[in-house]
């Protein structure tokens, strides 16, 4: 067979098992892996500079499926690149990512060929994608993290960090306000290393697009600053072949490719249709489609001889050409550069440098304290001088998250500027967390910063990073009603139990600039788990840790912070963040009154329920039933630490507008009521 024949069986090879899968299941969406299948293939086999036996070289191309339903078109090209799997620890196993067999129970469980894109379970897929506009997002964050890479590490003569993200992206993609915000940021940061394939096909689940999205998508990408080229045909290879080569040579743009294609190309009833979108076609109609590719009716999962052997000869060769150069590079640049390459090695093993955590700060006693958004700022400005990886930035609330570096060449992340380590994301909330999780998942540590009320906007990001388990951080300032005056807009009330509930996401609430050290401590150590820390706006008293326990207890996620000397508690008063100090106030109130109570600090559900039994049960005794849980947050989920027994004083309402004083005595947040109701439980 000529190069061309093999192309154009290749592509067969990837719509038929795409249509057999979906068919096989009786789920899933055909209709774009049939019209995306040269585009893919040719990125694959013929552009993508990535070796298939070392799927998380360093230097690889990165490729992201945005339109995740169309993950057959990515488990085919696992499947017939002969991609390996790799382990949480970093370890080629040499076994295949995706088999025939995983393929053949596509959307079944525990097939490797899940219903879409999953990070964290198939090896070659550089990010979770399904909900829409979260890859191409990612992406940015992908392009971002290469040119911070190489403005750090390259040398003359040493491109260390020289690579191409693409990202294949659908009508879906473009019309969710997240895509539109990464892509603002894109073209304003000139990420040239960047291009995105639109896949316009003018079909959505409801029907054709002109219903819903009529823009000229080419006028609002060029208003971006992105440099913006048409294919008319998706089968027209040397048109793809060229557009991409024109991305290459691009400069100081992203590039967004407007591909023409036809959904469910081949099937003849089915083709330009949104029934081709989110269904299999059905016995006849795959047999139909069959015969317009000149492929066997019955036969099913073909891969013809040939085929594989192809990818071998391409990206095989190719990939494997490539790092065994790179890894030659690498390897003088090791020998003239031992530190760089050092960090080059830790940061791709998500491992910390020796010396991380010296110079932290010792906050002494001190009634009046510190916000815990200042010592959150103090702790992250002495961190990323000792990793050099820790940047990140906020959605235009620097000054107010006290999250930017201010060390001697810091610096911020610009066009002139690629090696700043201090980013603006603009007030594009959504962006920055899926942009930050396109950062971690390049391994940088990377952070993003707003109020915690707008975690919200948020939230479908910083989901995904603890589904996919990266350790991204989240620094949320503002964390309940110290911003009074603002009004209930800006006081969050339920979003700690709302983030609380995302499994395997670390949620701390420190309660003192002690607990904030800790806090980070803690965090800093965590390598496939992301983590928010919620600070407040005001400032909080210092406690005398001679007189209460260390903060160090915040690794336990809670602690005895403070004990009757006269015998055991009858009454436990459990707090996080600000009514930590309002509890311990309580706490000594009721001393005098001759009540013994134990104060808990707990800023963090998610920690202490990985604690064993034995330490959460000297922690809360179970015969203790007298139970008293303050945060000034929703209720909802105390009951599981203070029992039918016990009470909770929380938000029940939104709030209010009003001083924080004036707050705190119309919510019930004072000693006085902590006194009161703690005594009620014990019936005085």
């Amino acid at each position: 067979m000529t190069n061309d024949e093999l192309d154009e069986l290749a592509i067969n090879t990837i719509r038929t098992l795409s249509i057999d899968a979906v068919q096989q299941a009786k789920s899933g969406h055909p209709g774009t892996p049939m019209a995306l299948a040269p585009l893919v293939y040719w990125i694959w086999n013929r552009t993508l500079r990535f070796d298939p036996k070392d799927p998380i070289w360093p230097a690889r191309d990165r490729f992201v499926l945005s339109n995740g339903h169309a993950c057959m078109l990515l488990w085919s090209v696992l499947f017939l690149s002969g991609t390996v799997a790799v382990n949480a620890e970093y370890e080629r196993l040499g076994e295949p990512s995706v088999t025939l067999d995983a393929i053949k129970h596509f959307r079944q469980l525990g097939s490797k060929a899940p219903g879409h894109p999953e990070y964290h379970l198939v090896s070659g897929v550089e990010s979770t994608t399904g909900p829409l506009g979260q890859g191409i997002a990612n992406s940015v964050g992908m392009a971002i993290a290469r040119k911070w890479l190489g403005a750090r590490y390259n040398r003359p003569d040493f491109q260390i960090f020289d690579y191409n993200i693409y990202a294949v992206c659908g009508d879906g993609c473009l019309m969710e306000g997240v895509g539109s915000e990464a892509a603002s940021l894109a073209g304003h940061l000139g990420l040239d290393d960047l291009c995105w394939i639109y896949d316009n096909n003018h079909i959505s689940i409801e029907g054709n697009t002109n219903i819903t999205f009529t823009e000229d998508v080419a006028v609002r990408f060029l208003a971006y600053h992105w440099n913006v080229l048409r294919v008319g045909d998706a089968n027209d290879l040397k048109r793809i072949e060229d557009a991409l080569a024109v991305f290459r040579a691009t400069t100081g743009r992203p590039t967004l490719i407007i591909l023409d294609s036809h959904i469910g190309y081949g099937s003849p009833n089915k083709v330009d249709t949104a029934a081709a979108h989110g269904e299999p076609l059905g016995e006849d109609e795959v047999k139909l489609a069959k015969r317009a590719y000149g492929w066997p009716e019955d036969a099913k999962f073909l891969v013809p001889d040939g085929v594989r052997e192809h990818f071998d000869a391409g990206i095989g060769v190719r990939g494997a050409e490539a790092r065994h150069r790179w890894e030659k590079l690498f390897a003088a640049y090791r020998e003239k550069y031992p530190e760089l390459a050092t960090e080059i090695d830790q940061m791709q093993r998500r491992e910390l440098p020796e010396g991380w955590d010296r110079n932290l700060p010792s906050f002494p006693a001190d009634g009046k304290g510190i916000a815990g958004r200042d010592a959150s700022g103090q702790v992250l400005n002495v961190l990323a001088q000792n990793i050099p990886w820790l940047l990140g930035g906020a959605a235009d609330l620097g000054p107010s998250t006290k999250t930017p570096l201010k060390f001697e060449g810091a610096g911020d992340f610009e066009v002139a500027t690629p090696w700043g380590r201090n980013f603006h994301f603009g007030v594009r909330e959504h962006a920055m967390a899926s942009i930050v999780n396109g950062m971690s998942l390049s391994k940088l540590r990377a952070f993003g910063s707003t109020f915690f009320i707008f975690s919200d906007y948020a939230r479908p990001a910083i989901r995904l990073s603890s589904l996919m388990e990266i350790p991204t951080i989240m620094v949320f300032s503002h964390d309940a009603m110290g911003d009074g005056e603002d009004g209930p807009t800006h006081q969050p009330v339920e979003q700690l139990v709302s983030l609380r509930a995302v499994p395997g996401l670390v949620v701390l609430r420190p309660a003192d600039a002690n607990e904030v050290v800790e806090a980070y401590r803690y965090i800093m150590q965590l390598r496939h788990q992301p983590a928010i820390i919620v600070v407040s706006r005001q400032a909080l008293p210092t406690f005398d840790r001679g007189k209460y326990a260390s903060a160090a207890g915040v690794a336990q996620g809670a602690y005895i912070m403070a004990d009757s000397p006269d015998g055991p508690p009858e009454v436990i008063l459990i707090a996080s963040g600000s009514e930590v100090a309002l509890v311990v106030s309580a706490h000594e109130v009721l001393a005098v009154q001759g009540i013994r109570s134990r104060v808990v600090s707990m800023p963090s559900w998610d920690i202490f329920e990985h604690q064993p039994k034995s330490y959460r049960d000297q922690v809360l005794p179970p015969e203790i039933t007298a139970r008293l849980a303050v945060e000034q947050g929703s209720v909802l989920g105390w009951d599981r630490y203070v029992g039918s027994a016990g009470k909770v004083i929380g938000m029940e309402t939104f709030g209010a507008s009003a001083p924080l004083k004036e707050l705190q005595e119309k919510f019930g947040f004072e000693p006085e009521r902590v006194v009161a109701l703690a005594k009620e439980l014990l019936g005085h």
